[in-house]
């Protein structure tokens, strides 16, 4: 779970603000590119960057339904897939059945109404080794591609970013 301030905002950009929990978190599920399979209607995706360095975030532009968060490499074996995106229950079982209960609460600091109960003010260090070595494993792998966000010839992403200013950015932010 994620409480930082930018997960907010990209909820308040897709006007899907019944994607985040009470506290203002998103239930993301880490993985790499070759484990996500976009089978249907593709050319909807879109991308928008909460600034012009920040993550890629993915989403379905014909709903506005969130896909995926990714570092701007088509190298990178990074994708953060937004947890109402995935087919999870088509065979009855339940998100947490499927996909475990989450590992970590992180950027607690940003929650709306204050650091919820078990969550860490900031990403700790387990959670940033535990990223970096799927980055790592799924880079020696090979697992970056295929990647439904990049294109496999070019390297270049499947939509062009829209890139947020400042001012568009903080106007998506919670007011604390």
């Amino acid at each position: 779970m994620c409480y930082c301030d930018d997960c907010e905002a990209y909820a308040r950009y897709l006007g899907r603000e019944d994607i985040v929990d009470r506290y203002g978190g998103t239930d993301v599920y880490q993985t790499t590119p070759s484990h996500l399979e976009i089978n249907d209607r593709a050319e909807h995706i879109r991308c928008v960057r909460l600034s012009e360095n920040g993550l890629m975030r993915w989403y379905a532009g014909c709903c506005r339904t969130p896909i995926g968060n990714t570092l701007a490499s088509p190298r990178m074996p990074f994708v953060g897939v937004v947890h109402c995106f995935m087919d999870h229950a088509s065979d009855g079982r339940a998100r947490d059945h499927v996909l475990g209960l989450p590992r970590a609460r992180i950027q607690g600091r940003y929650a709306i109404g204050g650091v919820p109960p078990g969550a860490h003010r900031i990403a700790p260090l387990g959670v940033v080794l535990r990223s970096l070595r799927l980055v790592v494993a799924g880079w020696l792998k090979g697992k970056h591609r295929p990647s439904a966000f990049f294109d496999p010839a070019t390297g270049l992403p499947v939509a062009t970013p829209d890139i947020l200013s400042r001012s568009e950015r903080e106007r998506l932010r919670p007011s604390r």
